[in-house]
């Protein structure tokens, strides 16, 4: 019931044509307005929270950090060990808060395997440390279209449009390349139930990062 209180506040759900519950608080307000200006600080201390949780209750396993192979997380410098255990966690709160939204899917292809599936920062991390872990700058990608929308060879334009680089239209001519890569130019990406990618974010991948 909380979680359909918080609901009733999100214009996407809301947008939709549901409303959640009508018994939102004051307190809720509060909770969702920290959420959507502070993501990197209330994900990081939720994740935290859920790992405490999940040394006690092995029923949710699943939900810590630790459980999440370190081959499906970026790899991020981090200046000591307290540095990579604090961005781990939070890379961690990022994945699975995307992966959630788009449903395990990739919004460009819709494979569907967690194992083949990155949390892909539309923009960079090392860009936007305020927006590190808020959903609305993730894309659940497979991992060769994280790789060639991290490279710039891949954008998704504001209206939710793939596009192709055409340096990658250039030299790719194998089948593989036109069918899985080549062929997503102008298709439109599957959007998520939740947390729907920022247009602003969008923008600048597209203006500063897309290799057009």
């Amino acid at each position: 019931m909380k979680l359909t209180n918080l609901a009733s506040l999100d214009p996407q759900i809301t947008a939709s044509g549901r409303k959640g519950l009508s018994g939102c608080s004051n307190l809720d307000r509060e909770i969702w307005a920290e959420f959507q200006e502070n993501p990197d600080t209330v994900g990081y201390e939720s994740q935290l929270l859920i790992d405490q949780l999940a040394q006690q209750d092995h029923d949710i396993d699943g939900l810590s950090s630790e459980s999440i192979p370190n081959v499906l997380l970026p790899n991020f410098f981090a200046e000591n060990a307290t540095a990579t255990v604090q961005v781990r966690v939070k890379q961690s709160f990022f994945r699975k808060a995307v992966l959630s939204s788009y449903e395990n899917r990739c919004c460009m292809t819709g494979l569907s395997d967690p194992r083949l599936l990155i949390a892909s920062h539309i923009v960079p991390w090392s860009k936007d440390e305020h927006n590190r872990l808020n959903p609305g700058n993730g894309l659940c990608l497979s991992a060769l279209h994280d790789k060639a929308y991290d490279r710039g060879l891949l954008s998704v334009t504001p209206d939710f449009i793939v596009r192709v680089s055409p340096q990658l239209q250039a030299c790719e001519t194998s089948p593989f390349a036109r069918e899985y890569l080549l062929g997503l130019e102008g298709t439109s990406i599957q959007l998520p139930k939740k947390f729907a990618p920022v247009r602003e974010f969008l923008e600048h991948h597209y203006t500063k990062i897309f290799l057009a």
